[in-house]
């Protein structure tokens, strides 16, 4: 094991606080110790006998250091683009009018499929590169354009191959055959809902950590949605929901009853709904870059009022989002939803650590898992003025990534 001293830190988000000239000792793969740089150990037991004992010293110059960053809500494996798609939507077309174009996530599903498995693995591992290499370090990743057993189970499993492999964030994979109903099911919903059920236990077995379901007026009904999250979680995975529906639908109280992962993209949720995700310190992720998009805001500042937790995510996804940058996405929620900078790291940190069920990241503390940012900045506020603000160095497991 390495012993890495990390100091001369300007200004550091540990995950819950800002530390002024601090200092950060790794121990391999994991946090040792954090704090003011006036209070180095002379020893700490496990790791060192005398601070002499460190490998390697690094001067951070009086820059500002966070955890790796955490995208909460990503759709990375796909084929093609939709760049078509949105012109026809900036020029005005209705989601009815691309879709009869031949547009909307039915025309991923079919270039996907179309797609074979060596080339879909070196576009989804190109796309994970740039996540890591603009500061983020963990990525929730959902399948979901196979809509099929064999073709979503096959996804699971190249996601957690190319999480192996160096240069690659880590990765929490979420199994979303419940996105849309293929046309192979058309008028016959029902069928595709209880084929995904029958998936889920292997879903998990191929390495998936969690299931989500795209409720919605036009994808899944809250019945659909409450008997496949219920599964999911029989079959020992978290859950997650699109919680796009209506008010009416009750999806995000329904979600806060079962205990959901997390609730993400709640658009339209009222006070019913803020209080209740309060309550059961549900977690709500949101996704500046495909808000700007939709133009459908979250009251991001409600959910903080009433300690909601609030996680960041990108929403990259073929019709949307093409954003693989938290740093990005801190930028505009600062810009979008009122919130402050530490409130916008938070989200992008610990909260997004706590969304995913991860309490070994997101937070600089021992034992945690060595994943730091050195950002090209010297305090937090830049953030909110470079779009997106950009990093000097990335450590990931303690290994600097290059």
């Amino acid at each position: 094991m390495t012993v890495t001293l990390l100091t001369n830190i300007g200004r550091l988000w540990t995950g819950t606080d800002m530390v002024s000239n601090a200092a950060v000792i790794l121990d391999g793969d994991r946090v040792a110790w954090v704090g003011s740089g006036a209070n180095l150990p002379a020893h700490l037991p496990g790791v060192l006998s005398d601070i002499v004992d460190v490998d390697q010293v690094e001067n951070l110059s009086g820059g500002l250091v966070t955890p790796g960053l955490i995208d909460a809500h990503t759709h990375p494996v796909y084929a093609g683009n939709r760049y078509a798609e949105l012109a026809l939507r900036a020029s005005g077309a209705s989601e009815s009018e691309i879709t009869a174009a031949g547009g909307g996530v039915s025309s991923t599903v079919t270039v996907t499929r179309g797609t074979d498995p060596w080339t879909l693995c070196n576009a989804v591992r190109e796309r994970l590169r740039h996540w890591l290499l603009a500061g983020t370090t963990t990525v929730e990743a959902k399948t979901g354009y196979h809509l099929t057993r064999d073709g979503e189970l096959a996804d699971v499993r190249l996601l957690r191959s190319l999480e192996q492999e160096p240069g690659m964030p880590r990765l929490h994979v979420t199994f979303f055959a419940a996105h849309s109903v293929p046309p192979e099911y058309f008028g016959r919903p029902a069928d595709y809902v209880k084929a995904v059920g029958s998936w889920l236990d292997d879903a998990g077995a191929a390495g998936a950590d969690s299931v989500d379901v795209y409720c919605d007026n036009h994808q899944f009904t809250a019945e659909d949605t409450q008997w496949l999250l219920s599964s999911g979680q029989a079959a020992g995975l978290r859950t997650r929901m699109h919680a796009c529906a209506k008010p009416r639908f009750g999806t995000v109280r329904m979600a806060a009853q079962l205990r959901c992962s997390s609730v993400d993209l709640q658009h339209d949720c009222g006070e019913d709904d803020i209080r209740a995700l309060a309550d059961s310190r549900t977690p709500g992720v949101v996704c500046p870059p495909s808000i700007l998009a939709s133009g459908r805001t979250p009251p991001v500042r409600a959910l903080l009022d009433h300690g909601v937790p609030v996680a960041l995510g990108t929403d990259h996804n073929p019709g949307v989002s093409g954003a693989n940058s938290v740093a990005l996405a801190i930028g505009l929620a600062v810009a979008m939803f009122d919130m402050t900078v530490v409130e916008a790291l938070r989200a992008a940190t610990a909260s997004g650590a706590q969304a995913l069920g991860c309490a070994d990241r997101g937070v600089l503390a021992p034992g945690c898992y060595a994943d730091l940012v050195l950002w090209d900045a010297d305090h937090e506020g830049a953030f909110a003025w470079s779009y997106p603000l950009k990093p000097s160095k990335i450590w990931r497991g303690g290994a600097e990534i290059r």
